[in-house]
């Protein structure tokens, strides 16, 4: 796994998330998910090439219920972009690296 990627805590979310100072994207998943499995090396690929224009962070679902539960996630994986402190895109559901990249650019 990708050391650029953060795993937020409850206590870490509104630090790495919501206060960072650029663009985050917001992976919700659980470790016994098969599409959160799935796109996993994706996300650590697209970190990686993405360093300079958003900030992956994912937030295991199953740690931290009060997280998802604060923002209405309802199944997994489920990405949110973050931006100023807002969530302004969401995406439910598996995707390919096309996807995700086209999710990031349109909403960063």
């Amino acid at each position: 796994m990708s050391d650029i990627i953060k795993h937020a805590t409850a206590d870490s979310f509104d630090a790495d998330v919501l206060q960072a100072d650029k663009p985050v994207l917001v992976d919700y998943w659980a470790p016994w998910c098969g599409p959160c499995k799935m796109i996993a090396p994706i996300l650590d690929d697209v970190s990686k090439e993405y360093t300079d224009k958003v900030q992956v962070v994912k937030v295991d679902v199953e740690q931290f219920p009060e997280v998802a539960a604060r923002f209405g996630i309802r199944g997994i994986p489920t990405l949110m972009i973050f931006n100023n402190g807002q969530s302004v895109a969401t995406k439910v559901g598996a995707v390919d690296r096309t996807g995700l990249v086209n999710f990031i650019e349109a909403n960063i």
